[in-house]
């Protein structure tokens, strides 16, 4: 375990302070998260600044990988010994309501003490139920076009063209670049399940309805964004990748003209010096013909949550509240430091949001990620996220291959309802 800040005590602070608002807590507050370069690292940033006003207050922040916090937690709530869990735990969005859901009661709820009215609304929704609305908002992946425009001018497209066109239009696109430039549009995993969910919450959809069943064969934000991908593949507009590394590879490398994922990859693509000043960012293409399609969306993203059973519970949601929720310069602090892009709207009037990046030509990229941010059509990822995201990549290259769409659907619905019962 890391203990990251010593306890602050000594003759040093007075009497009176101790017993100030601002030093009424003293305990220790342990956290268990992953990433040790961007959640751990923000973490502990955090504790510092609260540190600050809270000089008895120390935390422990605990490094696991990902599985690991999940299985942790899983494996302490399942059991009942709770003892062993710590006051705050990192949870993935798409997993929230699977732990909220499964295990009532084991989170504490923060909205007599949050004002989420503050945050992205898609965030607050993911972690409401029953009225109630548990854990802090941290990161989010809101989701844009990163292209190269060095390509796109070279096939005779402008910044002007790529602002909010269809999915439709950007195949076009694609084959123009290609037949012009020699280089692929963009690149897509079949095997992962991320491009549908970009294109599913850009139409407010998801694999559930308001309900919590399973809404597949009539779902058509599912559809489209199957058929889409499917055009894109028939197109050839698509860089083969299978894997991270290979998905990776084909934009940092210049073989492809465009990559549409979280604003957590900015980092990735700027990490390629030599392509400085080639890049620019537009929203994501819509899907056509689809009621309340939108060019915002989200892929990834994490919140903080309280556990019921931690003998600092208050202490610890008025750390996340006053860190998480109030201060603007944290944001402006880890958006520079980490690139992270947090879920507080407050945060986007900062200096930081609003400065021009060079290697994206001059554009404010952060300040436009904040404002799509705003726009990202809130669902309800339900429990069963992951067991759909397998049935659709395991049907998806049957579509590809000339199966049709409704067949299809029917093959995904009938393997989901296997995997979930």
């Amino acid at each position: 375990m890391d203990t990251v800040l010593k306890r602050i005590t000594g003759a040093a602070v007075a009497g009176a302070s101790i017993m100030s608002a601002s030093a009424a807590f003293a305990g220790e507050i342990t956290i268990w998260c992953w990433d040790p370069n961007f959640n751990v690292a923000i973490m502990k940033e955090a504790g510092e600044i609260y540190s600050k006003t809270h000089p008895d207050t120390t935390f422990n922040v605990v490094d696991f990988a990902k599985l690991d916090v999940e299985q942790k937690l899983q494996t302490g709530l399942a059991s009942g010994t709770t003892n062993a869990l710590p006051d705050i735990v990192l949870i993935e969005d798409y997993g929230a309501q699977k732990y909220l859901q499964s295990f009532p009661g084991s989170f504490a709820p923060m909205d007599d003490v949050v004002d989420y009215s503050g945050f992205a609304p898609y965030k607050v929704e993911l972690m409401t139920l029953d009225g109630k609305v548990y854990g802090m908002p941290f990161d989010s992946g809101v989701t844009g076009l990163y292209y190269r425009s060095d390509y796109l001018e070279e096939a005779g497209f402008t910044a002007a063209d790529m602002e909010g066109i269809t999915w439709d239009r950007f195949i076009e696109i694609g084959k123009q670049v290609e037949e012009k430039t020699g280089h692929k549009m963009t690149s897509i995993d079949l095997n992962d399940g991320g491009m549908t969910r970009i294109m599913m919450q850009s139409a407010g959809e998801w694999y559930f309805d308001e309900n919590g069943d399973l809404d597949v064969v009539d779902n058509q934000a599912l559809k489209a964004a199957l058929e889409t991908q499917a055009k894109m593949a028939k197109a050839d507009i698509l860089y083969p990748a299978t894997g991270w590394s290979n998905y990776v590879n084909a934009f940092t490398s210049g073989n492809t003209a465009s990559v549409i994922t979280g604003v957590w990859i900015t980092g990735t693509i700027k990490a390629q010096e030599a392509q400085s000043g080639k890049w620019r960012v537009a929203p994501i293409p819509s899907l056509d013909g689809v009621e309340g399609a939108s060019h915002a969306s989200n892929l990834g993203g994490s919140s903080w949550y309280v556990l019921s059973s931690s003998d600092v519970k208050d202490e610890a949601i008025d750390f996340l509240n006053e860190i998480y929720a109030k201060d603007v310069d944290f944001y402006q602090k880890i958006l520079t430091e980490r690139g992270a892009v947090g879920s507080l709207l407050a945060a986007r009037e900062g200096p930081a949001y609003q400065e021009a990046d060079p290697f994206f030509g001059g554009e404010e990229v952060w300040q436009k990620f904040s404002d799509w941010l705003n726009e990202i059509p809130p669902v309800d990822y339900g429990i069963f996220t992951n067991e759909l995201d397998t049935a659709v990549t395991a049907n998806l290259r049957s579509l590809v291959d000339g199966k049709p769409i409704d067949e299809v659907l029917k093959a995904i619905e009938q393997q989901a309802k296997y995997q979930i019962q």
